[in-house]
């Protein structure tokens, strides 16, 4: 039986990360439908959030030029909300897997936590679905230090595209598929991907999390009425072994997240009648 696969992100449906996924889960012979928001959603999480009109969520068809007989919708919703109604089949039979990406820019270390791509993964997951995240590492943290922040940056990386190894970072988790569906129902893999041509990787390494992501947000300014923010650079080299530390030497960096879990170490001895 074919693996029914839901291709996300949370860049937008018309971005280039996702139609470079949904291609090469195409290629390997899965059943593709692709659904992801019409505007960018990125740094949403998990978010249940979503556009209703008269009582109903906005979707509309989006077919992928590239890639015909292949379902493809854009949703007024935040990727985390598109999983979760994928599974209750939103867009026909409940994916099996869900495969969210390929995300513009690294989501590595501890700040994946904010990420809408991972987001979508962990909801998946938390649902019963083996989920992957996938992104390529297209920006520097020098570009991510500009003065006017975030959105800047994102605005120079669009420029770019085109240029961009999208399929790198495709091929990097096709690849890696066998080791996911190996795994408990509840797993997530976070892949990140350097921008480079597939031949040129050094490898792929399991990557911990770094304590910190490649760049950190600061608050650079408060005043009456407004805060403005600015990213900037950890200050401390990423620790040997980390996804950043992977992605900075050349290597894709593939990470085993779990999104919800209890945790046996805290004590709570004494609060249920022991």
């Amino acid at each position: 039986m074919t693996t029914r696969v839901l291709v996300t992100n949370d860049d937008g449906i018309g971005a280039p990360g996702i139609l470079a996924l949904a291609r090469a889960a195409v290629d390997r012979g899965l059943d593709v439908v692709v659904a992801a928001p019409l505007e960018e959603a990125s740094g949403t999480s998990a978010s249940m959030t979503a556009v209703e009109r008269e009582g109903h969520v906005v979707v509309r068809d989006h077919p992928l030029p590239e890639l015909p007989g292949v379902p493809a919708y854009g949703v007024g919703g935040s990727p985390g909300f598109i999983a979760l109604i994928a599974m209750h089949g939103a867009f026909g039979p409940p994916p099996s897997l869900v495969l969210s990406g390929v995300n513009r820019g690294a989501n590595a270390g501890r700040a994946i936590l904010h990420s809408g791509t991972v987001g979508a993964a962990f909801t998946a997951a938390a649902n019963g679905c083996r989920a992957m995240a996938v992104s390529l590492d297209v920006l520097s943290a020098g570009e991510a230090t500009a003065a006017s922040g975030g959105a800047a940056v994102a605005a120079a990386g669009r420029v770019r595209d085109a240029e961009r190894h999208w399929s790198t970072a495709a091929r990097v988790a096709l690849d890696l598929l066998p080791r996911l569906t190996a795994a408990p129902p509840e797993s997530v893999l976070n892949v990140n991907a350097p921008d480079l041509p597939h031949g040129r990787l050094r490898g792929v390494r399991r990557g911990s999390l770094a304590t910190f992501g490649q760049v950190q947000m600061t608050v650079a300014e408060t005043g009456h009425g407004f805060v403005r923010t600015s990213l900037q650079e950890p200050g401390q080299a990423a620790q040997a072994g980390t996804d950043v530390a992977l992605l900075a030497h050349g290597y894709a960096s593939v990470t085993a997240i779990r999104a919800v879990s209890e945790v046996g170490d805290v004590d709570l001895s004494g609060l249920d009648g022991e």
